[in-house]
């Protein structure tokens, strides 16, 4: 299997012409994929699977920094009513898929990559939790250490921490919970 090259220059961390991140965002960016990668190695993971991994990682937030204005006419329709803060991920996955990116996992890993979502491969939940745990991250310093560590060989444990925690913090703000992050919370405890 090949890979786009919008992929395999991703992964070495050269982004599309058409990203819109700031150089702050563009240094998560890079935390995230280092840690995909280290992670997939970790796993023994193939060339092939640490490329995606890796550019995943580079490319989730590609348009974060965009108008969210401009990325509602991107997004399809069923996802139209996304808050703004969340366009992002749907925006690029459109955006990969109109250069002929068809990897599907990984268009709905970096699309889903802040709610969450029930068919999410190795790679979906792997990018979930790197993004909320890479080491730039403000706050539960020890406590992000810690689950870093675990994920290569309990990924799935970890992820259901993450979405735990991201999901208390939603209700603690009495702020409404996504059916995709509902239906990710469902697929991973049906996992125990």
């Amino acid at each position: 299997m090949s890979l786009p090259a919008v992929i395999e220059r991703a992964a070495a961390g050269e982004l599309p012409t058409w990203a819109e991140a700031n150089g702050e965002r563009r240094e998560h960016m890079a935390r995230v994929a280092a840690l995909l990668s280290e992670w997939a190695a970790a796993a023994g993971l193939s060339d092939l699977e640490r490329i995606r991994w890796s550019s995943a990682g580079h490319l989730h937030d590609a348009l974060k920094d965009a108008d969210p204005d401009g990325l509602r006419s991107l997004v399809p329709p069923a996802l139209a009513d996304l808050p703004p803060k969340i366009l992002h991920g749907p925006a690029a996955a459109e955006r990969l898929r109109e250069e002929g990116v068809d990897d599907e996992d990984l268009l709905r890993s970096v699309a889903f990559h802040t709610l969450g979502h029930a068919d999410f491969g190795r790679l979906g939940r792997a990018l979930y939790v790197a993004d909320f745990l890479e080491p730039g991250r403000q706050g539960r310093d020890a406590w992000r250490a810690e689950q870093r560590v675990r994920v290569p060989g309990d990924l799935d444990d970890v992820a259901r921490e993450v979405a735990r925690v991201r999901i208390a913090h939603l209700l603690e703000r009495r702020m409404q919970i996504r059916p995709e992050t509902a239906g990710f919370w469902n697929a991973l405890t049906r996992k125990r």
